[in-house]
């Protein structure tokens, strides 16, 4: 059975695709089959190959399966700013029903774990009446949340799970990000951790320190996927 989880972040820059990588490649140790999807990003660079994404194309290291470059990231944007405004400016429409289609397809797939990582944080627009939270909305998801440990982070995990649970659905975990600084470099971080795993309605994977490298194999040795992969989904 394909598990998928949509990633979603407290904020932006909070490293979610650190996260995701992570995530897969925890899942890969342990002989899972996984996909992921990066449906809108902006901040994509020119190639020979058209517009790459970095997060994407991590992305694409840390999963098991091969997909092409189009079916991870199907809207790839060259400014890096809001996705809603970047596509205006490129003359693109930002339809969620053609996202939904696509992430279906990677979820029919014979996998085993199914990522896919939002823009921004929760509630971020791709057009008049339409944002990113919508597709997970569609799509019946479970939400993997990452709180970026740093002042405000308490405050901002809450809003963000209330977003969550009043779009009717689930947060199926969280994981602790130390993304701008080390953990011995911020106040209170242990009460800050115990806090926000007291008051979240959903069981914490993990807590990564900051990682100059970003190489999310570090991280993927202090994630616990249990909880993602006891789940019904």
């Amino acid at each position: 059975m394909t598990r998928t989880f949509f990633v979603t972040g407290t904020n932006t820059e909070v490293g979610k695709t650190y996260t995701s990588a992570a995530l897969l490649h925890a899942a890969a140790t342990q002989g899972l089959k996984t996909a992921a999807v990066k449906p809108v990003a902006s901040g994509c660079e020119q190639t020979p190959d058209g517009l790459r994404n970095r997060d994407a194309l991590t992305l694409m290291e840390a999963m098991t399966e091969e997909l092409p470059y189009e079916q991870v990231n199907p809207i790839a944007l060259e400014p890096a700013i809001a996705p809603h405004i970047a596509a205006m400016e490129a003359g693109k429409r930002l339809d969620v029903s053609r996202l939904v289609g696509i992430c279906r397809g990677v979820m029919s797939t014979k996998t085993d774990l199914v990522l896919i990582e939002g823009a921004g944080g929760w509630r971020v627009p791709l057009a008049p009446r339409q944002f990113l939270s919508d597709l997970p909305r569609e799509l019946e998801l479970p939400v993997v949340l990452v709180v970026s440990l740093e002042l405000g982070c308490i405050n901002h995990a809450l809003l963000t799970a209330e977003a969550i649970h009043r779009d009717g659905l689930k947060l199926a975990g969280w994981v602790a990000n130390f993304a701008r600084a080390p953990k011995s470099e911020m106040p209170r971080a242990q009460e800050n951790l115990m806090t926000l795993g007291a008051i979240l309605p959903a069981p914490c994977l993990g807590a990564l320190d900051f990682d100059e490298s970003g190489d999310y194999r570090n991280g993927a040795a202090h994630l616990d996927l249990s909880p993602l992969l006891s789940s019904s989904n």
